[in-house]
């Protein structure tokens, strides 16, 4: 709907492409920012939206289009509720990941980000007697993504959350979560690179 508002309207501001379809301008952010890295479109500051003249850029929004997460997903780097919050902090730099998933029974529970963990360190204390249940972000605020989603959309909710990171969720019998991987920005950057060439 976007592109179609852009070729019909253009040069057209942000304002008037949320008012035509009922939204609000920064729910549209992320999705102005995607077509934009993609070459779809470009933007001249206080004229507006328009059509790319690039060529090619279709092809690449289709490839991205056709990647799933499931594609492209990382392996979860799971703790529990009473890990340390020091033990959190050599667990991230020992698996060179910016994201912790907290987890129980295989169910997730929580997320604990790199700032999560620098804030607590800041903080003072001993980290060694804090447990990162205190600390993390709980379920239901915690943002996923599905096996099936694209690309595209893993990279939104990125963005649109300011996370580095999003846990692949699956749906367990018993209702609850699990993390069955994780998208993160380096995942989705590897994808752009391998594109490119």
């Amino acid at each position: 709907m976007i592109i179609e508002i852009i070729e019909k309207h253009q040069p057209v501001t942000g304002e008037t492409i949320a008012e035509k379809i009922g939204l609000t301008r920064a729910t549209l952010r992320p999705d102005l920012a995607v077509l934009s890295m993609c070459g779809l479109i470009d933007a001249k500051p206080k004229v507006g939206y328009y059509m790319s003249d690039k060529k090619g850029n279709r092809d690449i929004v289709d490839k991205l289009s056709a990647i799933k997460v499931s594609d492209i997903k990382s392996l979860p780097v799971n703790v529990s509720e009473n890990t340390s919050v020091y033990d959190a902090i050599v667990t991230l730099f020992l698996e060179n990941v910016g994201t912790l998933f907290v987890v129980e029974d295989e169910a997730l529970k929580g997320v604990i980000s790199r700032k999560d963990l620098l804030k607590t360190a800041m903080g003072g204390g001993d980290l060694t007697a804090i447990p990162v249940g205190v600390i993390m972000t709980r379920m239901p605020k915690i943002v996923y993504c599905g096996e099936d989603d694209s690309i595209i959309g893993a990279a939104e909710k990125i963005i649109e959350n300011e996370v580095d990171c999003v846990p692949v969720a699956a749906v367990m019998p018993n209702g609850k979560i699990k993390a069955s991987g994780r998208i993160s920005k380096t995942n989705i950057t590897k994808v752009l690179l391998e594109i490119s060439k």
